[in-house]
């Protein structure tokens, strides 16, 4: 005797994840808006294999950065912090940033060095 054959429990379609930060991510950018003043801009910048970067912008000048596997995630991050809101390098957001003499002398270390 022949069993029938069942294909409505086989489904052709794939889903796709929905990406998501992990809460260690979403903790360094709230702790970051904790630190630097709210609101807090966010860049979300493609580094290559590595995945991307997140640019956080404090209220008070402040740069810090969370790498995250994608650009997916990295807008994900975005939206899973209250207080961080999406941006890109635009004038405002570029002249929010306050680069102190301690970075610039850290970054001409380097050039000097040849």
């Amino acid at each position: 005797m022949l069993r029938p054959i069942y294909t409505a429990a086989v489904s052709e379609e794939k889903t796709t994840p929905t990406p998501t930060a992990t809460r260690r991510q979403v903790a360094t950018a709230r702790a970051f808006a904790k630190a630097h003043g709210t609101p807090v801009r966010a860049v979300v910048e493609p580094i290559g294999r590595s995945g991307a970067r997140v640019m956080l912008v404090g209220n008070d000048g402040a740069l810090g950065d969370v790498v995250v596997p994608s650009v997916e995630i990295g807008t994900a991050l975005i939206d899973a912090v209250d207080d961080v809101e999406k941006a890109t390098w635009d004038s405002d957001t570029v002249g929010a940033t306050v680069i102190g003499p301690g970075h610039r002398r850290r970054m001409g270390r380097s050039l000097l060095r040849g």
